[in-house]
């Protein structure tokens, strides 16, 4: 059911890709993902520090612990401290005085869960700041400006998303927006060379969607992928199917990104990455 092999597949830099293992049955599979701030054995779950820390832990105890990639968000870290802070202090990994590789969000999840504080249009999300009501334009210019100002060594498109529970034109009109919106980021992107922008498959639970994002996406030479719109309220079985036509499609040599899931009650995902809220970690007593 597996093999096994030593290759060494290389993407675009600054990323290498090695496949340890492969399931053919289930489409699992281990690797090495070497990234700019050292190598992440997948899959893997990256903790959650949205506003460039983990509540309740400090980067040495995350270091001992053996995390070697975690997640900060964009809107959030772009909002405050503000860019041109974490800037002076030599990026976000100077700021945590984290040592080890990070991703950043590009700040679309903001899209949901702060929805009656937005506004979509073809230029960007106008967001209302939760803190000081103040009106935020993000662009995917914006936002890769942003994250570039981070240092982060994955960075994510600025993606147009939708509720997984939703249907109808809406979630056409995501999708296609987020492909031209991955055109943008990728143009706007100053440090190709050292951090890695992945872009985000779109579709919600429409199977031919899906696979129009995936077939457009996928002919952008992006160092990985990563599978959006799920894990938003719908069944597990609509989630896996779309989570396997997904796989289906995705190039086998570049890392895959589960976007969204932190339960612990998956099975061994296809998904390279996945991300774990520590604020589940901080309320649950065992596991």
């Amino acid at each position: 059911m597996a093999s096994v092999s030593g290759t060494i597949m290389p993407v675009a830099a600054p990323l290498t890709l090695r496949i340890v293992a492969e399931c053919t049955v289930s489409k699992a599979r281990a690797c090495d993902l070497v990234l700019p701030h050292g190598s992440v054995t997948t899959p893997v779950f990256m903790p959650v520090g949205t506003q460039g820390t983990l509540k309740g832990i400090t980067t040495q105890q995350l270091e001992s612990l053996g995390c070697h990639i975690c997640l900060g968000n964009t809107y959030h870290l772009g909002t405050r401290p503000g860019p041109e802070l974490i800037k002076k202090a030599n990026g976000l990994h100077g700021f945590m005085n984290w040592k080890r590789n990070l991703l950043t969000d590009s700040g679309g999840f903001q899209m949901v869960s702060l929805v009656e504080l937005s506004e979509v249009t073809e230029e960007g999300v106008r967001f209302q700041s939760p803190y000081d009501k103040k009106e935020i334009l993000l662009t995917p210019e914006k936002s890769i400006e942003i994250q570039n100002a981070l240092g982060s060594d994955i960075m994510m498109q600025l993606d147009d998303v939708v509720s997984s529970t939703i249907s109808g034109p809406r979630v056409e009109d995501a999708m296609l927006r987020s492909v031209r919106w991955l055109d943008r980021c990728i143009a706007a992107n100053k440090n190709p060379d050292k951090q890695n922008l992945f872009a985000i498959i779109q579709g919600g639970l429409d199977s031919e969607l899906r696979k129009k994002c995936l077939e457009e996406m996928t002919k952008r030479d992006v160092p990985g992928f990563a599978i959006g719109g799920l894990s938003g309220g719908e069944e597990k079985d609509q989630f896996w199917r779309m989570v396997t036509l997904s796989t289906d499609y995705l190039p086998r040599e570049k890392p895959r990104y589960l976007m969204g899931v932190g339960g612990l009650d998956l099975p061994w995902s296809p998904g390279v990455l996945c991300s774990l809220r520590t604020s589940s970690m901080r309320r649950t007593s065992s596991l």
